[in-house]
């Protein structure tokens, strides 16, 4: 078995399990299962998958414990799966590790498509990656530099320091406080207005049509991610 195309699936349902198994089969993916926290931590020594899709409501522990050990003891990129739509559980999942959060119901070709994000990122090890491109912009992270269309592009310092952060993870949401704390500092965590105005700032400077951004992405009271 290839251990770039297996993914583990953890999800109390058994009929949720064959629906993410047979979709993910039938993109080319191997996949494995589990029903609880324990199964889960057990198939991921065994198998080493690429990629798991947690649910959270799991019957023996909590499953944003299962996203706490996956992403701390491991390189399998976690994407949560759940019901729950609590805006603090989406959060709190990515602040643990998780690299995307979907809710249920969820449309089979989104989720395979932000798997396929989510190894990329994975393969190419990307915050250790000096250039990064989307669409017709480069950001070169070791000049400091940003270039649409070949041509550089004047970023102010925050602008450039909120395109890099993202960058450095790009398809994966970063959440307002993480970003607003390594950005503007500790005391600044509250002001999710900074944030949107340098977002907006540098939709202006980069993306094709601002109004309706496909790049510099908005996850409503979550966070902020780059798309490619």
């Amino acid at each position: 078995m290839n251990d770039a195309l297996r993914v583990l699936v953890v999800d109390d349902e058994a009929q949720i399990r064959r629906l993410l198994c047979a979709a993910l089969r039938r993109a080319g993916y191997e996949t494995v299962e589990a029903e609880t926290v324990r199964e889960a931590l057990h198939m991921n020594e065994l198998c080493h998958p690429a990629a798991a899709l947690v649910d959270l409501g799991l019957a023996d522990r909590d499953g944003l414990e299962l996203v706490a050990l996956l992403a701390k003891g491991s390189t399998c990129a976690v994407i949560v799966v759940s019901a729950r739509d609590a805006t603090s559980e989406k959060v709190a999942a990515l602040d643990l590790g998780a690299v995307d959060y979907m809710t249920k119901p969820f449309d089979t070709e989104e989720l395979l498509a932000r798997l396929r994000s989510a190894l990329r990122q994975r393969q190419s090890n990307l915050p250790q990656t000096e250039i990064v491109h989307f669409a017709d912009v480069e950001i070169d992270l070791s000049a400091r530099m940003v270039r649409k269309s070949g041509h550089e592009v004047h970023l102010t310092p925050k602008e450039y320091a909120l395109l890099a952060a993202l960058a450095a993870h790009i398809g994966r949401v970063i959440t307002h406080a993480h970003l607003l704390k390594s950005i503007w500092g500790p005391a600044h965590v509250e002001d999710i207005e900074y944030l949107r105005v340098t977002a907006r700032s540098l939709r202006l400077k980069l993306e094709p049509v601002p109004s309706r951004p496909k790049h510099i992405r908005n996850e409503p009271g979550v966070g902020y991610r780059l798309c490619e």
